[in-house]
């Protein structure tokens, strides 16, 4: 299973760097939505609304984030951390986040902190021209998880699916695109020549269903920073911190 692998992983890090003999604390909080992404000109984003929050770890000043709809103050020491038991989207999140804060102290990881203001703009225009150069022409593209700049690049060169969990969002139309429920994801997948999926099945316990697909899959965001590292995934995070 991915969790125990990423625990494993994590053990043996804080062994292999000497650090369990130390009394190291890795203190996690959730972000105000403006401390996460900042102030941009577009209102639509899920962390705007404050169904999902990020939560961020420090581990001897460096930072990592991860997206959750389950969130709130936990601090332990790093033993602690990678003892976890990942029950739950908070307990996935502090492990997730911290995990990307000790592999970006230790430079194992970069990109571990969320863009901000336009940054998430930027982001979006690079995103066409990464996917022509990774994976060639495609046609058909299913997105996981509605990240509104990413969707609104997607279909001015694609026919695009999409699949969301927020209920506000699955029925509407954003930038053309139908916004399916999940239950539509297995039909997506046979559709699409590729899948862009969001980093937050990391923490919501889905990821494990867009590993070893037939099609290419590409995840995005700061919350898969550290364990697209070490699950060798691909990730598209071209504005992260």
């Amino acid at each position: 299973m991915v969790y125990e692998q990423l625990k494993k992983y994590f053990q043996d890090l804080i062994k292999r760097n000497e650090l369990e003999s130390e009394e190291i604390r890795v203190m996690t909080r959730p972000l105000t939505a403006e401390e996460a992404i900042g102030t941009p000109e577009d209102d639509d984003y899920p962390l705007l609304k404050g169904r999902e929050r990020l939560m961020e770890a420090v581990f001897r000043g460096a930072k990592g984030h991860a997206y959750t709809d389950l969130f709130g103050d936990y601090e332990a020491g790093i033993e602690d951390i990678g003892n976890l038991e990942m029950v739950n989207n908070f307990k996935r999140a502090v492990f997730i986040a911290s995990l990307n804060a000790v592999m970006r102290y230790l430079e194992l990881a970069e990109g571990t902190i969320h863009c901000r203001n336009e940054e998430p703009v930027e982001c979006a225009q690079d995103l066409n021209r990464y996917l022509r150069d990774s994976f060639g022409p495609l046609e058909r593209v299913g997105l996981v998880g509605l990240q509104p700049r990413l969707l609104e690049a997607l279909a001015e060169e694609h026919r695009v699916r999409a699949v969301d969990l927020d209920p506000e969002n699955i029925g509407k139309k954003r930038h053309g695109v139908l916004i399916e429920p999940a239950d539509e994801i297995d039909g997506i997948i046979d559709w699409a020549e590729l899948i862009l999926v969001t980093g937050t099945t990391m923490v919501n316990g889905t990821i494990e269903q867009f590993l070893d697909l037939d099609c290419p899959v590409v995840f995005y965001g700061v919350t898969i920073a550290g364990p697209a590292r070490v699950l060798n995934l691909n990730r598209f995070c071209v504005k992260g911190h």
